[in-house]
């Protein structure tokens, strides 16, 4: 039975809704074009996992405050301008069952908009008053960009393994989770080395995200709505697929080698890529993967009385691993 996220939201409810008000009052206008857009798109909330976790974080350091609302605000912002940006590069037209902005305006508008949203969210980190999460905030958009060009780097070589696709997830992935456990943090004042731990438990939670989210392109179900091998057209080979490529006793492993290397793959050679990385184990291979670091993070975790915040960021992780979307 899948986990759900919803106790853990209501839990958090007043504070979430704090934030989201700041995140409305933010990206509010003079603009009736920018105003009627971002009211559009703010009404449907996706699963807020990233500003939870700086919640939880400032929770687990002393106490939700102001400079937390104002920094998960601002790193929900960032994410949401990226999942902008990102439907234009995708041509995107649906996003949470809802025309995406650059299929009702443009991309033109869309990137405009995308842009606004990162305005707002350095206003936030202004607002807040603490260098450090305004440094955080910048430095995790960095890592974010160069993992996301790092990745078009190697689609266009055809050239990856293991060790860097955890590379490229820790930065264009992971690294936003971090943020998330060290923003709440700073808010606190918290020790150095006590948020260093638990952005170790944020990476590990972030790469365990991304990985979950690669396997989705192996199937198809319209409740995610991501076309099946949508990742292998555009040359991302993912864990799955990695992991069968290094399986040399599989028989045809050669034969799907070259067709990774191919520069335009066929709809065909995409379904014998997929079925290829069901058949070697490389779906079962991400899940352990996954199981690994989740026993991993539970460990940084271990020395910690039990309550309900850290109960909450264990849970996080099972919903993580078991998700359907």
């Amino acid at each position: 039975m899948a986990i759900s996220l919803a106790h853990i939201q209501e839990q958090l409810r007043p504070d979430l809704d704090a934030m989201n008000d700041i995140i409305s009052s933010t990206l509010m206008s003079n603009s009736e074009l920018t105003n009627n857009i971002v009211t559009t798109y703010l009404k449907t909330k996706g699963k807020l996992l990233r500003p939870i976790v700086t919640l939880l974080s400032a929770k687990f350091f002393g106490g939700v405050n102001e400079k937390a609302l104002l920094g998960a605000a601002a790193l929900e912002m960032l994410h949401n301008a990226s999942l902008i940006h990102d439907d234009v590069i995708d041509e995107a037209t649906e996003r949470r069952g809802l025309p995406t902005i650059n299929n009702v305006w443009s991309n033109h508008v869309a990137v405009l908009v995308g842009d606004f949203f990162v305005t707002g969210a350095l206003r936030c980190g202004v607002a807040a008053g603490d260098g450090r999460i305004l440094s955080a905030l910048a430095d995790m958009g960095r890592a974010l960009s160069l993992g996301e060009i790092d990745q078009v780097d190697i689609a266009r070589n055809h050239n990856i393994d293991e060790a860097t696709y955890m590379d490229i997830i820790g930065a264009k992935t992971a690294s936003l989770f971090e943020c998330c456990a060290v923003v709440g943090g700073y808010a606190n004042d918290a020790p150095q080395t006590a948020i260093d731990e638990l952005r170790r438990y944020a990476r590990l939670l972030g790469l365990c995200f991304q990985i979950k989210d690669d396997t989705f392109d192996y199937y198809n179900d319209p409740i995610i709505g991501k076309p099946t091998g949508n990742d292998l057209r555009e040359g991302k080979v993912t864990l799955p697929l990695i992991y069968a490529l290094r399986r040399d006793d599989m028989p045809d492993r050669d034969e799907m080698l070259a067709l990774v290397n191919k520069d335009a793959p066929s709809c065909e050679d995409i379904d014998r890529l997929i079925d290829f990385a069901k058949r070697a184990g490389g779906i079962d291979y991400a899940y352990e993967t996954m199981v690994r670091l989740r026993d991993e993070a539970t460990t940084i975790l271990t020395p910690y009385q039990p309550d309900e915040t850290v109960d909450q960021f264990r849970e996080i992780f099972d919903y993580v691993i078991e998700r359907k979307l």
